[in-house]
This record gives structure tokens, sequence and C-alpha cells, in this order.
């Protein structure tokens, strides 16, 4: 038999049922899912010393358990001493069986560890039902080596879901674990 992910087994389980009864889906195919979670990071001081951004890389696929790859810059700003194409950050985009390992770890381990955690808010919603979600420092996750890193930083990680409203989003996101404040 092949390996599921507890999340994964648990939405199949209950989460269908308890977003169907709650909202009134007609069909299985209505409820919303998780399509896809990016986790990313912007590197400014990349434009001064280009190993930050390998840092990065190195940190995010880590974290993940894929391998990040970098984004370039899309235009010149001479302010910042920045050119097109330049390397300024690294994202990793997690679908399927990985994304639910990065979710379940994420929810039970990573963010326990966040100093004076209350739940997150709930205002990352974009109104097209997906999450934003920004982590403060990257020594959370207990796959990093505290000795090892250079610098504390943080990262953004984003929820898509085939939700149609931020309610239903809300209301997924919350079963499958992620701790939101209560208002």
């Amino acid at each position: 038999m092949a390996y599921v992910p507890r999340l994964k087994q648990e939405y199949k389980e209950r989460i269908v049922s308890a977003l169907k009864e709650e909202f009134g889906y007609k069909n299985v195919m209505e409820v919303p899912k998780l399509q896809k979670i990016v986790v990313s990071r912007g590197v400014g001081a990349a434009v001064a010393d280009k190993k930050l951004v390998d840092h990065a890389l190195d940190e995010l696929t880590l974290i993940t358990g894929q391998k990040a790859i970098s984004t370039m810059s899309k235009k010149d700003v001479a302010a910042f001493k920045l050119r097109k194409g330049m390397p300024i950050g690294a994202k990793v985009t997690l679908r399927g069986e990985r994304m639910y390992e990065f979710l379940d770890r994420l929810v039970t381990t990573a963010l326990p560890r966040v100093r004076d955690f209350q739940g997150i808010r709930a205002t990352g919603f974009d109104g097209r039902g997906n999450y934003n979600l920004g982590i403060t420092e990257q020594i959370i996750f207990p796959e990093i080596n505290i000795d090892k890193i250079n610098r504390i930083n943080g990262m953004d990680v984003t929820f898509v879901t085939t939700a149609e409203t931020d309610k239903e989003a809300k209301s997924l996101l919350t079963e499958l674990g992620l701790p939101f404040k209560k208002n």
C-alpha cells in the first residue's frame, strides 16, 4: 500500500464532509481544496553579496524538502543598484504529497515554536480564497541548525485554494489545522 500523508487522508475522510455540510455543496467536486503552497523569501541585500541568495536557496530546500529556485529582478532600479536579471530571492512551489507534509510540519512543529504565539491573523486573505502568512524567523523550523545560519530572515507562505470566497478558504484552512486567532 502506498504512503498517504496524514492531512491528505484526513481531508478525504473528514474535512470534505464537514465543508459539504457547512456550505451545502451538492457535489464533492464543489468542495474547496488546497492546490499549492508557495514558500518564498526576498533577499534585498543580495545586490551587494551574491552568497546570500545561495544561503536562502539552501535554507528553503532544507525546510520544504524540495529544491528551491532563485527569483530574478524584472527591471532596473538605479536607487537600489539593481539590474534586470539579478537574483534577488528564492521560492519553492509545493504540490501533492510534499504540500501536505509541509503543512503538517508547519502546523504541528514550526508554529508552536514561535515566541508568544497566540495564533495567526485572519487578515491575510486576498478576496479570491488564497491566504498569505508571513513568518519572521526561519529558526522556528527544526530542520534549520541555529549555529549554521548567518542571518535571521523571514519568509512568506502562500496557500492557494480552489475556494471562491475568503470564508470558504478560512473554513478549509481551519479544518486543515491552521490556528487562526479568535476575534
